[in-house]
């Protein structure tokens, strides 16, 4: 299977070269050009199995040019850095479980994809015959830069930059970055918002002389953002590995739809449960759910998708983003592959700073997507109401998700089964889970932590417990239009 520029079809790249690239040369994402089909039998053989071994299989479904035995052995060496299973399913309420995406090494779900990926990416060095070294450039909302940090960490032939934004992250993601450890590593901030950073990423993957003044060092770079493909195509299968946990506990028969929320600020979390759904697994309704940055509840409710708003910082940072890059993929989709009609709609956003569907194609979209949002007092209040009523603490990503459903299941299936993913530990972000529950506010996060631990005597992950008085590395910060320059400095020493 290759993989096409969702903005000309007639780019293409194998699953290794689209990996090692991260994003098509006219600066479209790569998607698959045909898709999977999972029968019953196909998940039936994977209802034994492990997750390491759902994810190989499901990968290999994808990622053609690497063996599933190869794969399988990535997917263990992944999951051997999680504290056990890598995505536990929670029961909650009758009818609604916790998918827990945040057992990894830096306590978010980002780490299911990027303990799997560097494995991904040096298999695909070697079989493309690749010696040159891979510069991994994530920009970050807050959870993306840590764990691609972790990930890459000492791999060699590859090094990791991770930019994020000034103020724009809470006190213990910025903790977790500027203390990173490993000698291929490099953290800063960008002044402004994730967008911009994002914005700056994007840039500077779309200038070609850049691209030279590289490759005269022997650097190639890549991302390690859900614009990567080798970042996206893993996470659908902690989507099917839920549904296969349901069927097994017996909660659900084969064949009966299972319903989504997903907190989503780039949209590639919930992107991948859509791609699940679209290979074959019974899932019903995707709710989308933003936070007071609520540009995709707007875009699914009136078609129109305008940045020309303003950003607000919220207690769910990692969602605090208005360019949702991976809805270019959805639309890519969704319009049967219509390259030109994305690549006008990318052109408007760029010129514009929006643009708007219509008709079938915005009814389409509302066929899949039931999208709505949920301001800071309805995350509060669903934290404190759930810790309550059945005693199960949420970080803040998570309950917003919780609150868009709460506040919208009966009127998009009553009884259906729903699944949350839960996508960061409440201890990443104990300040204003521990006010939601006490209405304290405690500015310091390292005795934020603490208090919650006393409060809720949930345990701490031990990623973040050994995090307070660590020396930070990194401290710099960038101008927006300061990123080529702040990589070329890096890429001196590589």
């Amino acid at each position: 299977m290759d993989y096409i520029s969702t903005r000309n079809k007639n780019i293409r790249a194998s699953a290794p070269r689209a990996i090692l690239d991260g994003i098509a040369p006219d600066g479209g994402l790569y998607v698959p050009e045909s898709f999977p089909s999972f029968k019953k039998a196909d998940f039936f053989d994977m209802l034994g199995e492990s997750y390491p071994e759902r994810l190989a299989e499901v990968s290999s479904r994808f990622l053609t040019g690497f063996s599933r035995a190869e794969l399988l052995e990535y997917a263990e060496k992944a999951a051997a850095k999680f504290d056990g299973d890598p995505c536990p399913l929670v029961k909650i309420e009758e009818g609604i479980y916790v998918l827990e995406l945040f057992h990894g090494a830096t306590a978010a779900f980002k780490d299911m994809a990027l303990s799997f990926m560097p494995y991904l990416l040096t298999a695909a060095k070697k079989k493309t015959g690749n010696s040159a070294k891979t510069l991994i450039l994530a920009a970050t909302s807050g959870d993306t830069g840590k764990a691609a940090l972790e990930g890459f960490k000492d791999v060699e032939g590859a090094a990791v930059m991770a930019l994020y934004p000034d103020e724009g992250v809470s006190g213990v993601q910025k903790m977790q970055m500027t203390t990173a450890e490993g000698c291929n590593v490099f953290v800063s901030a960008v002044k402004g918002n994730f967008d911009d950073a994002q914005t700056a990423v994007k840039r500077v993957f779309a200038d070609s002389a850049f691209a030279e003044k590289l490759k005269r060092k022997n650097i190639e770079l890549s991302s390690a953002n859900s614009i990567n493909i080798g970042r996206l195509i893993p996470q659908t299968a902690y989507y099917i590995s839920a549904y296969l946990d349901l069927l097994g506990a017996g909660e659900i028969e084969y064949g009966e739809s299972v319903d989504f929320a997903v907190p989503t600020g780039n949209f590639g979390n919930i992107l991948a449960a859509y791609y699940a759904k679209k290979i074959g697994l019974p899932i019903g309704v995707l709710i989308c759910a933003s936070n007071e940055n609520n540009i995709l509840t707007d875009f699914f409710t009136t078609g129109e998708y305008d940045v020309n708003r303003r950003f607000r910082k919220t207690s769910s940072p990692s969602m605090d983003i208005l360019i949702s890059s991976n809805l270019e993929r959805f639309l890519f989709d969704v319009s049967d592959g219509n390259d030109a009609l994305i690549r006008g709609l990318m052109d408007d956003l760029k010129q514009k700073g929006k643009y708007s569907v219509g008709g079938a194609l915005l009814n389409a979209c509302g066929g899949i997507i039931s999208a709505g949002f949920a301001d800071g007092d309805a995350v509060a209040g669903t934290i404190a109401d759930f810790y309550e009523s059945c005693g199960y603490v949420f970080d803040t990503h998570t309950a917003v998700a919780v609150s868009v459903f709460d506040g919208r299941a009966s009127a998009v299936r009553d009884g259906a089964k729903t699944v949350i993913a839960a996508t960061a530990s409440p201890y990443k972000f104990a300040a204003d889970v521990y006010f939601a529950l006490t209405a304290e506010r405690v500015s310091d996060p390292f005795a934020a932590i603490k208090k919650l631990q006393a409060y809720t005597e949930l345990e701490i992950p031990a990623c973040l417990a050994g995090l307070e008085g660590k020396t930070e590395r990194f401290r710099g910060v960038i101008e927006k239009d300061g990123a080529e320059d702040a990589i070329l400095k890096f890429a001196e020493g590589l």
